[in-house]
């Protein structure tokens, strides 16, 4: 029997297990904390990424290593690939981790991006607002996710606030200059890539950020002419193939008009492909596994439309998800913590209209129609 060893032991480890047991694969989950909600539901070895004797041991005990943690020390995926094979390479893992490296990829391969500039002292980043304007953000080049490690610069006078916010991370993770683009929507594309080079992409979708935070997925994204979807996964495609990936993960692009533009590639199965799981004939969470055991990847295809509602903070009440006849209930097994996702849920119906009833109901019940009434508006325009 085949063990897959994951890297970083949160709820995306957590449905990587949950998804691989009808496949018959065994889990071994490697993190440093004896709470990882991973190990509800697999082995887990409490250990740092870092910690050579922890990486020997598992190594050990897998036939192939993934990751469910994009932030894990590309150095230490270097060592491990020595031993076993680990899919995605450490050289997409590494090139996904730096926004800058990240960017300059996208570019290069003639995918549009935002423009952007890499600043590593007050007077780079004078220069750099010079070059791109206001408004603009200064992210950090590593680590920063969910909205983490940024702030937007409105008019030159926030300068010295930006600044006081991130300079002192420059000479440490870098900093990047990003131009602002005024979007009418963000969208994602999943995809996947085997061992043998085969890509697929599952369809369009489009999110909604609260704080920087993912609150709501839908699928497939409504008004996305064929020569968009068409032109989304062509580039998720060119990022596979140069990077030689294999697994699976996102590409989150900004929509203005007919235009994407690259915004970042998360080396991972990805939140807003959580609706996969019911949503199509093979989720995310399995085609990530198959790709990396050398599997067929097996087919993206929808199975009607789907909406998924994160869970941040605190689990709400389940009842009014559970009563419907597509509901479905994710819950990571985490403690509640201000910000922190929890769970997620996932409605799915054979039609827009009866999806946008499914979301009012629960809007309804669960007091959150400002969460839901985005989505709503617009399976409403079709």
């Amino acid at each position: 029997m085949t063990t897959v060893g994951i890297l970083g032991g949160g709820q995306l480890a957590r449905m990587l297990a949950l998804a691989g047991v009808p496949l018959g694969l065994r889990f071994l989950v490697l993190d440093p904390s004896a709470e990882s909600c991973a190990g509800q539901c697999a082995p887990l070895q409490v250990g740092g990424f870092d910690d050579e004797a922890a990486l020997e041991a598992f190594a050990s005990k897998v036939d192939v290593v993934t990751f469910d943690f994009e932030n894990v020390p590309a150095s230490s995926a270097q060592w491990l690939v020595e031993r076993v094979p680990v899919y995605p390479n450490p050289q997409a893992l590494a090139v996904a981790q730096d926004r800058l490296s990240e960017k300059t990829l996208f570019r290069e391969l003639g995918i549009p991006v935002p423009a952007f500039a890499a600043v590593d002292s007050r007077e780079g980043l004078d220069a750099a607002l010079a070059e791109i304007g206001t408004p603009c953000i200064i992210k950090t080049r590593r680590f920063g996710y969910d909205g983490k490690g940024q702030f937007r610069i409105k008019s030159l006078a926030d300068t010295d606030a930006a600044w006081e916010a991130l300079g002192a991370q420059a000479g440490t993770v870098g900093l990047i200059v990003e131009g602002f683009v005024a979007f009418d929507r963000e969208v994602s594309v999943v995809a996947v890539r085997g061992r043998d080079g085969e890509f697929k992409a599952f369809p369009l979708t489009e999110n909604w950020h609260v704080d920087g935070v993912l609150s709501a997925s839908l699928a497939p994204a409504t008004r996305v002419s064929e020569a968009m979807q068409v032109q989304a996964v062509d580039y998720a495609r060119r990022v596979a193939e140069a990077t030689g990936y294999v697994g699976v993960f996102a590409l989150e692009l900004f929509c203005r008009g007919e235009t994407l533009l690259a915004n970042e590639m998360a080396p991972r199965v990805h939140n807003s492909g959580h609706w996969t799981i019911e949503g199509t004939e093979v989720s995310q969470f399995e085609a990530h596994l198959r790709a990396v055991l050398g599997l067929p990847l097996g087919e993206p295809a929808m199975r009607g439309v789907a909406c998924m509602l994160n869970w941040l903070g605190e689990m709400p009440d389940a009842n009014a998800v559970l009563a419907l006849a597509g509901g479905h209930w994710h819950d990571y097994g985490k403690s509640a913590r201000a910000g922190r996702k929890v769970g997620h849920a996932t409605l799915r119906a054979d039609d827009a209209v009866a999806l946008s009833q499914a979301l009012s109901s629960v809007g309804d019940a669960l007091s959150r129609q400002a969460q839901v009434q985005p989505v709503i508006a617009r399976l409403a325009e079709g």
